[in-house]
């Protein structure tokens, strides 16, 4: 079972140019709304035709624009899930989950088919309701159900959970495992968070404005992000663009300092990124310690949240903004730092402390695109 998709389509605000293979694997598209993760699922769903480029699913071509091939979506085999489980409304639980099984399939086999994954997401004892009976939990597992009951050739998820609370996501999280252990077969998963694609994932494309930048493991993207994107999709609340001054220091124009990086500097570096909660407290000067104020905190329930500004920035940087009518600049100004609750005897910052900080040199990333 395999996908391999090469495609370019024209849009008034941006190009979308896709080019990746996938096996037997969950693979994930992850990135901001509107980049082209759910475009490029629905390329290949059929729904939209790219402008040229070429779809192929476990050896059949979907499409070709230099063959002129483009299937039309009842012959693709695919099994879309939307967010908002698209089940048939005048079907009953069971009729839904048999309606993608071909009619070729005798009536004795089509009934086993339904009842094996009526069965498998438990939802026999709803056979007979119809959608608007059933809660949103039941909803999904029936949608799920009718997606494995199709036998398609390939599965394809589009933010499945986008709607739903904390707790009935975690909940609804374990149906969809169900569902991955059952197929074997490409999983196209698309998401904009981080922590769900990591969990479902076994590699992730980051997506922005059409392009991958890059392509690599959950786990290497969160320990090694190589793209500006990759850095803010991985849940990095600090990723600056930054200029080369040596091989081992960069300048960062919106934070107006200088800063040692662990690695040498490519020529063509683009920023750097420092997760929220490997900043810390500094005793006294040294190698990126500085001088900073803390100009907001926001609370939950374990951590507290900092932002900081640096008090010594270059003479020629760019002044700080301290109006909060310029929300964003006034972000992009600031440092994110993230102090823990839990540990015992902690003082926590509060809003004018002036403290020494440390960025740690060795937890900085450097990314070239």
């Amino acid at each position: 079972m395999s996908l391999s998709i090469d495609i370019r389509k024209h849009f008034p605000s941006f190009d979308l140019e896709v080019q990746f293979d996938a096996g037997d694997e969950v693979f994930g598209l992850l990135g901001a709304s509107g980049c082209g993760k759910s475009l490029t699922m629905r390329c290949v769903a059929g729904i939209e035709k790219p402008d040229e480029g070429r779809i192929v699913v476990n050896g059949e071509v979907f499409y070709d624009s230099a063959a002129k091939i483009n299937l039309k979506p009842q012959q693709r085999k695919t099994a879309l899930l939307f967010q908002n489980y698209m089940l048939f409304p005048n079907l009953t639980v069971e009729q839904n989950v048999g309606a993608g099984i071909p009619k070729s399939v005798s009536k004795t086999e089509r009934q086993a088919m339904i009842d094996a994954e009526l069965k498998r997401f438990d939802v026999a004892a709803f056979a007979k309701r119809y959608p608007a009976q059933l809660s949103g939990g039941q909803q999904q597992r029936v949608a799920l159900a009718r997606m494995l009951a199709a036998r398609p050739g390939i599965l394809m998820l589009d933010e499945p959970f986008s709607a739903l609370d904390a707790h009935l996501k975690s909940v609804l999280e374990q149906n969809l495992a169900s569902l991955f252990d059952a197929y074997k077969g490409t999983i196209l998963y698309v998401s904009h968070d981080i922590d769900e694609a990591v969990r479902f994932c076994d590699r992730i494309a980051v997506v922005e404005r059409g392009h991958v930048m890059e392509l690599d493991t959950s786990r290497e993207l969160i320990d090694s992000p190589r793209s500006m994107a990759g850095l803010k999709l991985s849940g990095c609340k600090n990723s600056v663009e930054v200029e080369k001054l040596s091989d081992t220091h960069v300048y960062c124009p919106q934070w107006g300092v200088k800063l040692r990086v662990p690695v040498p500097v490519p020529d063509d570096v683009r920023g750097i990124g420092v997760r929220a909660f490997n900043l810390s407290r500094a005793e006294g000067p040294g190698c990126n310690v500085y001088r900073m104020r803390v100009d907001r905190t926001s609370d939950s329930r374990f951590e507290r949240m900092c932002l900081l500004s640096f008090m010594d920035r270059r003479a020629d940087a760019e002044p700080l903004v301290e109006a909060t009518d310029q929300e964003m600049h006034f972000l992009h100004q600031r440092v994110f730092w993230r102090v823990s609750m839990r540990e015992p005897d902690v003082v926590l910052p509060e809003v004018g402390d002036e403290l020494l900080i440390r960025i740690p040199t060795e937890q900085i990333y450097v990314v070239t695109r």
